[in-house]
């Protein structure tokens, strides 16, 4: 008897393991303190080409993938899992704050003098919504517009023809501005001239090549923008500065 209701015990802990998605097993992982087991777990789903993921669906597994990583003392792995999540859902706040936290623990926290206050308002508004978002927002803005632009020609009365005509014009200038902010998420999504450096330290050259002068150090977890490769060189600015690493020495966004 007591052999019986083991073995049932046992089918019914199999049964309810095997019910679980991927990703509440690597969650379970995670909460049990596992995290070696739940990267393996977040990156089986994120490769997995048999089940179709939504952006949002992989910017939370990337979430979740940085936490673990982030806990594991990963910090360059956590940084480029938080700007992954980011790049497919720019209005996560919470991938947006871990990364700001994960930012402020690495050794080069180099600012963007050129990303003043103004550029930096702009961004933090376009990143409320999503790039399908603001697209279907300027569409329903074109129509508006359109639909008001009727009403100023063919309206009966001076009062609504006006009311048509500014509107017509207020409707068309926010449908180009949200346009512009779905096309300038668009390019982020895209863009694979950013880079996250993944070695501890690293020489940044003058030259493609070993035998360049060593001009600066950074370290990992820093993020740097790509302008140019030469073999297996990459050119790279970091704030003011301008060098060359190899290619390996860092992961692409």
């Amino acid at each position: 008897m007591k052999r019986l209701i083991t073995n049932i015990l046992t089918l019914v802990l199999c049964l309810t393991a095997f019910a679980q998605t991927p990703f509440e097993r690597a969650n379970e992982q995670y909460t049990q303190g596992n995290y070696d087991e739940a990267v393996e777990l977040y990156i089986a789903q994120l490769s997995d080409t048999t089940v179709t993921l939504s952006d949002r669906s992989k910017a939370y597994v990337l979430y979740n993938l940085g936490d673990a990583y982030f806990r594991q003392n990963e910090l360059a792995k956590s940084i480029l899992s938080y700007e992954r999540a980011l790049r497919l859902a720019p209005d996560f706040d919470l991938a947006r704050q871990n990364l700001e936290f994960a930012q402020s623990r690495i050794v080069d926290n180099i600012e963007d003098k050129s990303n003043f206050f103004l550029r930096q308002w702009i961004n933090n508004f376009r990143h409320l919504l999503t790039t399908g978002t603001w697209m279907w927002l300027s569409i329903a803005l074109f129509v508006l517009a359109l639909t008001t632009l009727l009403v100023f020609f063919f309206a009966p009365s001076d009062i609504a023809r006006k009311l048509g005509f500014h509107t017509a014009w207020v409707a068309l200038l926010l449908s180009v501005v949200t346009l512009a902010f779905a096309a300038r998420s668009h390019s982020e999504q895209t863009d694979r001239s950013q880079a996250i450096v993944t070695q501890g330290i690293v020489n940044v050259k003058s030259s493609p090549d070993r035998s360049g002068t060593d001009l600066f150090v950074i370290h990992e977890g820093t993020k740097v923008q790509i302008t140019d490769r030469v073999g297996e060189w990459l050119e790279i600015h970091v704030g003011d500065n301008i060098g060359w690493l190899r290619a390996d020495y860092v992961e692409v966004i």
